[in-house]
């Protein structure tokens, strides 16, 4: 049965009073971040941990990491952004051998989700933050099913609260799309990974 993560979210909101708890929020790029900033931070302080592995293109990765620099200095947000180790062949390549060809969205998906999320867990255990999240399920291509129970199981694993979310809900997706758009922010046209590259190339040669 599938659960409604957008009102678990709310119901958590509304547990916090004016001493705003510390959030680490793992971010994927500055296009899907931006609309979950701006609606979380009346409720949080939040820092980005901006771990991805799964951008196999270095000159991609840089690309995202910069726009994302960029656009919370545009917006003055006082948070620090946070970058994790960049080793796409150990961190990604390596930990989703044999899923290769699996479709986008399947399992070498999952494998992606878990191991950004578990690397945020662990960021946020160990600098002492009271909740951690991910934007990822922003997307309306993600599974936020799956990344809500991966994250209930990382805040069971590691004793720290997982913001429950599913961050597409309410028009967030439709006014990050806004934002970048006022912004001129840098959007991908895939989500990292070579596969999804290679995938949405292909995908768009069948469509011509």
């Amino acid at each position: 049965m599938k659960i409604n993560y957008e009102l678990e979210m709310q119901k958590e909101l509304e547990k916090i009073n004016e001493n705003k708890p510390k959030l680490l929020l793992h971010s994927c790029c500055a296009p899907c971040s931006c609309a979950i900033l701006e609606y979380l931070l009346k409720y949080f302080e939040i820092d980005i941990y901006y771990y991805n592995p799964n951008i196999t293109e270095k000159d991609e990765y840089i690309t995202r990491f910069k726009e994302q620099k960029w656009y919370l200095n545009e917006m003055n947000y006082q948070m620090e952004l946070i970058e994790g180790e960049y080793n796409s062949k150990k961190d990604f390549l390596d930990k989703i051998k044999g899923l290769e060809k699996e479709k986008e969205g399947g399992k070498r998906c999952f494998t992606c989700y878990f191991l950004r999320m578990e690397a945020t867990a662990k960021k946020a255990k160990e600098l002492n933050y009271d909740y951690f999240s991910t934007v990822l399920s922003i997307s309306p291509l993600k599974n936020s099913q799956w990344i809500n129970e991966i994250g209930i199981e990382l805040e069971k694993k590691y004793g720290i609260k997982f913001l429950r979310a599913d961050f597409k809900k309410k028009s967030r997706y439709l006014r990050g799309i806004n934002i970048s758009k006022e912004k001129n922010l840098y959007r991908q046209d895939y989500c990292g990974c070579i596969f999804s590259k290679l995938e949405r190339q292909e995908r768009l040669k069948n469509e011509k």
